[in-house]
């Protein structure tokens, strides 16, 4: 087989990274590039990311890859997280800086959704897990607040897919992976439901076409086209949602394993062929969102490590290492708390947060001074390793299946405390696998769409060159 060349851009809401790779017809050598920190901006009250400065950081990025690269570079894809999206004017330009999921303006927006089409109706024609910043909520927040609806709205990965591809309008695109977090597509048809536009007075036209991992979006544009290395380069959309990446880039077959994608926010489930849209799922709050060749990742959403993050912002003393460290020599908490509590997604204050839910579980509360840094964060390891354990159980219950195996995902994968809670709890087979498998499953759509020249990869495909891209660089790689 020909050499092939891929750069996988995955945006993180915490960190963003740039990764070269390079197939030459036995092996894949990467190599992360440039990495750069990633976090929402304060302004008038509301939280946003900083677009120009994503750009930057993106070019950047490409420009490294150009300077090292030993020959032509084939494709360049774009992963990121779901739901936030920028809005566009008439000439294709963004309006402004995209709300980060994390603002307040969407805390009243479900329910005021729910009071035009019902909650239940929703669930089924989506299949999508209620959250308050979906896009859905979002679109209807922008709506209420009189905010210009833009000709179109893109959400993040496939904006900058869209500005790497030189802002043609055909470029674009809502990535299957991605269009189903917004909770408005509708799961059978794998269309944007017209049901829940019409109901809500959201703008149809304003949705971009739907297209599928693998699809080209057209050649490089911009100035960076013009870099070495740059001239023939395709963007091609791989499953533009990062867990989506992150779960194409376990080289894992059959139906007996579940997957915990652990970081900032976790996320476990199995890979299904069809929706699983049930009065079960619905009680559950399970979601079916998109994965790679039509298939479903039937998934919860779980508070992560941005529990323990949010801490450390508290306790500028400690790193996460030394953290870790301490509380390996202590005892397991017994203590437990709800560590999907609302308030507990917001930033600021997390030690006191904890401590609040901690009460309301009939617990004591923990100093919440560095001092006492261990035994708290010996506590949200516990809490979350019984909350993989409860989810887990649930999913068993509702896909009717009996899991073996658990693989973890991200940077998670390299808590060994938490990861052997986690199997403590769950007595399941736990294995670990990249850290950076978002970036794993990005190259591998990215190579299997070169390799068949498909606009809609087969899992298969995607699978047999994840195995390939697990190099011991990627699998070594910090991201957390």
């Amino acid at each position: 087989m020909e050499t092939l060349r891929s750069i996988a851009i995955d945006l993180g809401a915490g960190s963003c990274r740039v990764t070269l790779a390079e197939w030459d017809g036995r092996a894949v050598r990467a190599q992360q590039v440039h990495r750069f920190a990633n976090h929402p901006g304060e302004r008038n009250g509301h939280l946003y990311w900083e677009l120009e400065r994503l750009v930057r950081g993106v070019e950047e990025g490409l420009r490294r890859a150009s300077e090292i690269s030993a020959g032509p570079i084939d494709s360049v894809g774009v992963d990121g997280w779901a739901v936030d999206y920028v809005r566009l004017d008439a000439a294709g330009r963004p309006l402004g800086d995209p709300f980060c999921y994390r603002d307040t303006r969407t805390e009243q927006a479900m329910q005021e959704v729910w009071e035009r089409i019902p909650r239940e109706r929703i669930y089924e024609l989506t299949g999508i897990q209620f959250l308050r910043f979906n896009t859905l909520y979002q679109l209807w927040a922008d709506q209420r607040e009189g905010l210009p609806p833009g000709a179109r709205w893109l959400n993040l990965p496939e904006y900058f897919s869209y500005r790497l591809a030189g802002s043609r309008h055909e470029a674009g695109v809502s990535e299957y992976t991605n269009a189903t977090h917004t909770q408005l597509l509708e799961a059978r048809t794998r269309e944007w439901c017209d049901e829940i536009f019409n109901n809500l007075g959201l703008d149809r036209a304003a949705a971009p076409p739907i297209v599928f991992p693998g699809a080209r979006l057209g050649p490089l544009g911009g100035e960076i086209h013009s870099l070495p290395h740059f001239q023939a380069t395709q963007v091609i959309a791989p499953a533009c949602h990062d867990t989506a990446s992150a779960i194409a880039g376990i080289p894992a077959e059959g139906i007996d394993w579940a997957f915990l994608s652990s970081g900032t926010w976790s996320l476990l489930g199995t890979v299904l062929e069809s929706p699983c849209i049930t009065s079960a799922g619905l009680r559950e709050n399970f979601t079916n969102e998109g994965a790679v060749g039509g298939r479903i990742r039937f998934l919860k959403n779980i508070n992560g490590l941005w529990l323990i993050e949010e801490c450390l912002r508290e306790w500028p003393s400690w790193t996460l290492p030394d953290l870790l460290a301490e509380c390996e020599r202590r005892p397991i908490s017994e203590k437990t708390f709800h560590v999907d509590a609302p308030e507990l997604i917001l930033p600021g204050r997390m030690p006191a947060k904890i401590n609040w839910e901690l009460v309301q579980a009939g617990h004591a509360p923990i100093p919440e001074e560095a001092a006492h840094a261990p035994e708290l964060a010996n506590v949200i390891f516990a809490s979350l390793a019984a909350r993989y354990a409860e989810v887990l159980r649930a999913l068993e219950a509702v896909t009717g299946r009996q899991f073996k195996r658990l693989y973890v995902v991200g940077g998670g994968s390299q808590n060994t405390l938490l990861n052997r809670l986690i199997a403590e709890r769950t007595g399941k087979d736990l294995r670990r696998t990249a850290v950076e498998s978002s970036t794993v499953g990005n190259l591998a759509v990215q190579f299997a769409a070169l390799e068949s020249g498909a606009e809609n990869v087969a899992p298969e495909a995607v699978t047999r060159w994840a195995s390939r891209c697990l190099t011991e660089t990627l699998a070594a790689s910090n991201s957390f």
